[in-house]
Parts: structure tokens; C-alpha cells; sequence
């Protein structure tokens, strides 16, 4: 009997999430679109030229600021609810269309802001801070203005850069369309002919699916699906890569990398430092496959067989028992904590649970002060959905808190921060569940789900990351980039993760950066998985061990939002990720599960 992805209509609705939380109906929606294009802006517009007047003024202006920004925000949540779990719904496209035309306009109704208040100079607005109470938040606000004063264009330039964001945004879409509506995946099969239909929100499970055939013929329908539009694909992430290249020269920033890293005052060798990082430690990659292939008795170690379960008693986790491991594992974090997350697991539907035919591929997690977190993703009844749910839970208790402490102005925590509090979620729900059972399967079971997500955020993303960097560098240089290109880059990167380890087919690796169509749209994101996890790994192990004040100065982390610049709120919390100790430190993490993996395995 064939296995089949059910349709959007088929899921119960306890099991989706709640539109209704952020506004009631479609009415609704539309009426607080009319209010913002309406009411709001033509009052925006009334501060234009005025924010030299004083700082009563100034501070009434970016009051506004805040409610026009939250607003924007609720809308763009409300589209992505229904855009991002049935692509093939026009209402849900229409809807994330015009949420993001709405921003654009927006952005640029606001980008007389800046250069204004740098006309003004710093100066003048400190004392404003003293004189006026209501400019005393904007304190760290301003200080990132002037870090960056250098980058502020005019008035009209800012306008113009933030009008294309919509133009600029098409490249992203198109890539996201294509994967999630209309790509065609031959379904998997096994030796007796059984079938098993693929979709974005299917493909975990088949490539983790005991039998080899069924890995194999689903990994390669996959790729498959994706090089039959490699020069589309190609051309879309081209003209992303193209498209930050020349932000980043409109603002006079050296490289697009730099664009990336300047603003939060996060220093070129940080990326660097952990790219170098990466390269000295593929060893300890290469000794994994090699044990990997030996526990599975193969001649062969191929790319489908990275993920294949190691033990013949693969772990069934029902989305129930899910929740109360993790529950469990947190409760280091205290009562508070763990209340507020599993009253949004069960009772305020704050998870779109199971995977369905139009899903976006993936899992995120998202939300505006306001609005309560929401989580998209594609349970499958195994660890690593529960661990892809723990991830997930960390970015949403990362928002519950910044929302609930911080001002809208610092309501966004920045990349860079994002994934510290989802990977420190797997960190100590792993710990627990290795503390649990001694079983042999058991604790094979929890080391390959360990195994599992650093081979996405220690290898994988760090790989994407060094592509990353070549790409746009090939296009600051005046370089093409073609399908053909692409490819063999990312088939060259990859060779050298699996080392002499892992068979590769070349064409169905490199196709692997078009199979990231949000990631590889967002300048830089990638490398921020492997330094996100590094600092994870150290303020669990702080909390774990009872280090003074760790659990305070981590929920101090989670309140803290953009308040401050990243790496100083790292430092409060108790890591320092501007050497390389920390990226080190993990991959000694990571050698350790791969030595106790393999000595469960000669049990």
C-alpha cells in the first residue's frame, strides 16, 4: 500500500496552529492593513524634517516608529501562517505577497529616520537622552547608529534601498515557490515494489528509514527534483548573491560579508576563526563515517547512508511523548520556564505539527511582541522530530521572554544569536535522555540524534558557509554563476568533508545549496548554525554542571533580545565567541559522542 502525504484538509485541526491568535479573520487582517497605509503613515510622514525640532519630538516620532514596525510585524505573521503550510493556495501566496509589499512601503516611508537623526549628531541626542526620559531606552539604539554612521546613506538613497526589498525579495520567493509548490519527487520505493510519496515535509523520515533502497531511491528522487530546475535555481540564488553584493557596495561596506557582520559588531575573524575551525577538525568526520560504515557492515558508505539508523530497533516518538521529554529536559531552567512552554504545546496551538502536501520544507520558528511564538514543522514520530521540536521550542522561549522584557525597538535578537537558544534546547534535552536508560539502542538512538544535528549545524552549514563565501566573492570579482559552477563547488566542498570515507555522487550533492532555498537568501546566515551551536554546547554545560548563577544569567540571555550588541550579551551570559575556544570545545563535544558511540556499537 503506497504511503502517502495527506492534503492540508486532512490534518485535525488541534494538531495546526492558530491563526485566530493574531487577528480573528481575514476581516480583521485587512482592516489593520487599512489603519497602517491609512492612519498610521500619514502621520509617520508628518514627523519628515521635523526631528531636529527636539527631543519631545523625536521621542513621539520613534513611538510611532515602534507601533508602525509591530504593526508590519503582525501582518507579515498572519500571511506566513497560511503561505508557509500550503504553498499551492493562492489566498496564502496572495496574502505573503502583499505582507511583503506592505513592509516595503513601510520601510521606505520610515528612511528619512536615520540620516536625519545623524544630521542632528551624537552629541545633541545624548543630551536628549538626559532631558527627555522617554529617549532613555534608545540609549543602545543610538549607539548602533553611530557604529555604523559611516554606512547611513541620504535620505534618498535610504528610501530607494528600502523600496527594492520587495524587487530583491522575487529571487528568494521564486526559489521557495519552485520547491515547495512545484517540484515533482518520483516516489521512493523498496525491494517489493511498496511506494512512499515524498514532499518537503516527508523527506527526514525516508532518508532515515531502515531500509537502504528506500533511503537511497528517496535521496535520489530528491536531488533529482531539484537538478531538473538546477538553471533556474541557479539563476535565482545568483541574483540573490548579486543583490547583497550590490547593497553591500550602495552602503559602501568592502564585502557583503562585512555587510553581514559590521552592524551587530561582530568582527571578520569570527567567521574566519571558525571556518579554519572547521577545516582542522573533518578528521574527526572522517573517523565517523568510517565507524558508521563498519556498523552498518557496508563495503560502501554512500551519502543516503549518513542517517541510517544504527540499531534494528529505530525509536518511535510519538508527538505526546515528545513533549514530555522535553519538558523534562528543561526543567533546569525552572518551573516558569517549563509552564509557559507546555501551556503553548497544549493548549494554545502554538505548533503546526505534521507534514502535508504544499508544506515549506524545514522548520522555523516565528512571532511579534503581541503574538504568542509559532512553530512550523513535519512530525514524524521519530528522535529527530522530537529534537527538531526542541529546536524549535528554543527559538520560541528566546521570543517569549525577549517580547515579555523588551521594548519593540529590541524585540529582534539578531541571526547570530537565534541559534544559541535552540541548540542549547537539544543540548540539555540529550543530556536527560542519555541519563535515562542505560539500553544499548536506547542510548544509540540519542547519540545519532546528537550525531544528527551536528552533521546539519557542524557540517553541513559550515560547508554551506565556506560556499557561501566563495559565491559572493566570484561575484564581487565580476564572475558568473551557473548551475554548472554551483555544483562543482559544492561537490569540491563536500569531498572534502566525507574525505576518502563516503562515496559521492557529484551532480546529487552538488546540488545540495539549492535545497536551502530560505538559508542561502539571507546574507551570511549559515555560518551562524555553527557558532550558535558552539555557544549552546558551553552555557548548557554551565547550567549542567551548576555553575554559579548559570541558569540566571542564561534566562537573563533570553530577556536580554537585541538590547545589547551579541557578542557582549554572550559574554554576560558566559561564553566568549570571539576566540576560537568555543567552536574548539564543541568539536571535543562532538569527539567524545563519536568514541562513546563507538563503543556502544563493539557492545
Amino acid at each position: 500500500m503506497p504511503h502517502v502525504v495527506p492534503a492540508r484538509g486532512e490534518i485535525p485541526v488541534e494538531y495546526t496552529w492558530d491563526a485566530s491568535s493574531v487577528f480573528p479573520s481575514d476581516a480583521a487582517w485587512e482592516a489593520a492593513i487599512t489603519n497602517l497605509l491609512d492612519e498610521v503613515l500619514p502621520a509617520l510622514a508628518g514627523f519628515r524634517g521635523r526631528l531636529n525640532e527636539g527631543p519631545a519630538i523625536l521621542a513621539d516620532y520613534l513611538a510611532l516608529v515602534e507601533q508602525v514596525t509591530n504593526s508590519v510585524n503582525r501582518i507579515n505573521v498572519y500571511a506566513t501562517l497560511f503561505y508557509a503550510v500550503d504553498a499551492n493556495d493562492p489566498s496564502g501566496v496572495a496574502k505573503r505577497d502583499r505582507a511583503q509589499a506592505i513592509a516595503a512601503r513601510v520601510g521606505a516611508a520610515m528612511a528619512f529616520g536615520e540620516p536625519e537623526l545623524l544630521a542632528i549628531g551624537f552629541t545633541t541626542l545624548q543630551n536628549w537622552l538626559t532631558a527627555e526620559p522617554r529617549l532613555a531606552v534608545y540609549a543602545h539604539y543610538l549607539d548602533r547608529l553611530e557604529h555604523r554612521q559611516s554606512y547611513v546613506r541620504s535620505t534618498e538613497i535610504e528610501e530607494v534601498l528600502r523600496q527594492v526589498n520587495e524587487a530583491f525579495s522575487t529571487a528568494s520567493a521564486t526559489h521557495g515557490i519552485l520547491a515547495n509548490a512545484d517540484l515533482r519527487f518520483a516516489p521512493a520505493s523498496d525491494d517489493s515494489g511498496e511506494t512512499y510519496e515524498i514532499a518537503q515535509g516527508a523527506i527526514n523520515a525516508l532518508v532515515t528509514h531502515p531500509d537502504r533502497v528506500v533511503r537511497r531511491s528517496a535521496w535520489e528522487s530528491y536531488a533529482d527534483a531539484h537538478l531538473a530546475l538546477k538553471n533556474t535555481m541557479a539563476n535565482c540564488i545568483a541574483a540573490g548573491v548579486k543583490q547583497n553584493v550590490f547593497t553591500a557596495r550602495v552602503r559602501r561596506y568592502e564585502s557583503a560579508l562585512e555587510a553581514s557582520l559590521h552592524p551587530n559588531c561582530i568582527p571578520l575573524d569570527v567567521f574566519h576563526n571558525l571556518i579554519a575551525t572547521f577545516r582542522k577538525h573533518l578528521p574527526t568526520w572522517h573517523r565517523y563515517w568510517r565507524i558508521r560504515r563498519q556498523a552498518l557492515g557496508y563495503e560502501q558508505l554512500y551519502v543516503y547512508d549518513c542517517k541510517a539508523p544504527l540499531t534494528k530497533q529505530p525509536l518511535k516518538v510519538t508527538y505526546a511523548q515528545a513533549i514530555d521529554w522535553i519538558s523534562t529536559g528543561m526543567q533546569p531552567l525552572g518551573a516558569e520556564y517549563v509552564d509557559v512552554m507546555k501551556r503553548g504545546l497544549t493548549e494554545q496551538r502554538w505548533v503546526d505539527v505534521f507534514p502535508n502536501q504544499g508544506k515549506r520544507a524545514g522548520a522555523f520558528s516565528m512571532g511579534a511582541p503581541g503574538t504568542h511564538p509559532f512553530i512550523m514543522m513535519s512530525y514524524n514520530d521519530d528522535i529527530f522530530s522530537m529534537s527538531t521540536l526542541a529546536h524549535e521550542l528554543g527559538h520560541s522561549m528566546h521570543s517569549h521572554y525577549t517580547f515579555s522584557t523588551q521594548p519593540i525597538i529590541y524585540a529582534r535578537y539578531g541571526l547570530f544569536l537565534a541559534e544559541v537558544a535552540s541548540n542549547f534546547n537539544q543540548a540539555l534535552v540529550r543530556d536527560h535522555l542519555l541519563n535515562t536508560s542505560n539500553d544499548r539502542d536506547f542510548q544509540i538512538a540519542i547519540i545519532e540524534e546528537a550525531m544528527a544535528n551536528f552533521h546539519r549545524y557542524f557540517f553541513i552549514m559550515p560547508t554551506l558557509a565556506r560556499f557561501e563565501q566563495e559565491i559572493h566573492e566570484r561575484v564581487e570579482r565580476g564572475q558568473a554563476l551557473t548551475a554548472t559552477s554551483l555544483i562543482a563547488l559544492m561537490a569540491d566542498l563536500f569531498a572534502e568533508g566525507y574525505g576518502d570515507e563516503v562515496v559521492m555522487d557529484r551532480e546529487r550533492v552538488g546540488i545540495t545549496w539549492a535545497e536551502f532555498s530560505t538559508h542561502m537568501y539571507a546574507n551570511f546566515y549559515v555560518y551562524q548554525y555553527a557558532t550558535g551551536i558552539s555557544a549552546a554546547h558551553a552555557l548548557a554545560d554551565r547550567v549542567l554542571s551548576g555553575a554559579p548563577d548559570a541558569v540566571e544569567r542564561y534566562l537573563g540571555f533570553l530577556k536580554a533580545g537585541g538590547s545589547q550588541y551579541p557578542l557582549d550579551i554572550l559574554k554576560h551570559a558566559g561564553v566568549d565567541m570571539t576566540t576560537p575556544e568555543p567552536v574548539e570545545r564543541t568539536f571535543g563535544v562532538l569527539a567524545n559522542l563519536v568514541d562513546r558511540l563507538e563503543k556502544l556499537l563493539q557492545r
